[in-house]
């Protein structure tokens, strides 16, 4: 990948605090535990071809830390990332990347030909005294070429005039509607549409909610619910899968309680922007 490309990816940042509430986004510090495996209902995803080598065996080297190398058991990044039909040499956005656990899996997955933008919003930074932009910050450093930090808030998102294959937002839209607001939130998945090429996807996972729970206190989210926010911005649901959902959970302890974390029932969402 070129300079003038990775640079012509790169957005100002501003650092705006937006609405925010006193919960802490998600980004848990400590790996995740694995579910069992009797607990996971599991789909079958193609693995993700990376030439010679599976995108599963590179991420399974030690380029990656063993704490991050401990969370694929859960978050299963291969199977995903070939669900939502990410490639080497795509340009892509990990939105509200928090410490850019996801952001090196797309890096690896994108290639020395793709770039990554890890982006991050104000309210997100604002949290545990920056500790989330430290964070990212020191993963990219110099080991991850083909990432670019990037702090802005949504109106400056569909802005900056950038343009991707393909977006991300894992394990986060119910901080834009719950720890923002549902105007916010509505924004926020205008401004992926908007910095999306046409025909391009944006992945969405996240922890299940019931229609009437408590969902912005237990940090979960209804699937209806970004439905009608993503389509509601133009975007078309292509596809949806299983991969991550786990039937023992019901929806109602918090991602955090003890024996949740890591084993929630998470939906995976393929929105794709209509065009070429």
């Amino acid at each position: 990948m070129t300079n003038s490309k990775l640079a012509a990816l790169t957005i100002a940042g501003l650092f705006v605090i937006t609405g925010c509430g006193q919960s802490t986004p998600e980004a848990p510090a400590e790996p995740e535990a694995a579910a069992p495996a009797a607990e996971i209902d599991a789909a079958p995803a193609p693995a993700a071809d990376m030439g010679d080598t599976s995108l599963a065996e590179k991420l399974a080297t030690d380029s990656r830390s063993e704490e991050d190398r401990a969370r694929d058991a859960g978050r299963r990044p291969a199977e995903v990332l070939a669900f939502l039909g990410v490639e080497p040499g795509m340009d892509v956005i990990d939105l509200m990347a928090a410490g850019g656990w996801y952001s090196e899996v797309l890096s690896i997955a994108v290639g020395d030909e793709g770039s990554v933008a890890a982006q991050n919003p104000p309210f997100m930074l604002a949290f545990r005294d920056g500790a989330y932009g430290t964070a990212l910050s020191e993963r990219i450093g110099d080991r991850l070429a083909n990432v670019t930090r990037v702090d802005s808030d949504w109106a400056a998102l569909a802005a900056s005039g950038a343009q991707y294959d393909f977006a991300l937002s894992a394990l986060n839209f119910h901080d834009t509607y719950y720890l923002q607001s549902p105007e916010a939130s509505a924004e926020f998945a205008a401004a992926v549409f908007t910095v999306l090429l046409p025909g391009g996807v944006f992945g969405v996972i996240d922890h299940a909610g019931n229609p009437d729970g408590d969902n912005g206190k237990l940090h979960r989210v209804h699937r209806d619910l970004v439905i009608g926010i993503a389509t509601g911005a133009g975007f078309v649901l292509e596809a949806e899968s299983d991969i991550l959902s786990n039937s023992a959970d019901g929806h109602i302890l918090g991602v955090f309680d003890e024996g949740m974390r890591g084993q929630t029932d998470r939906f995976l969402l393929k929105f794709r922007k209509p065009g070429a």
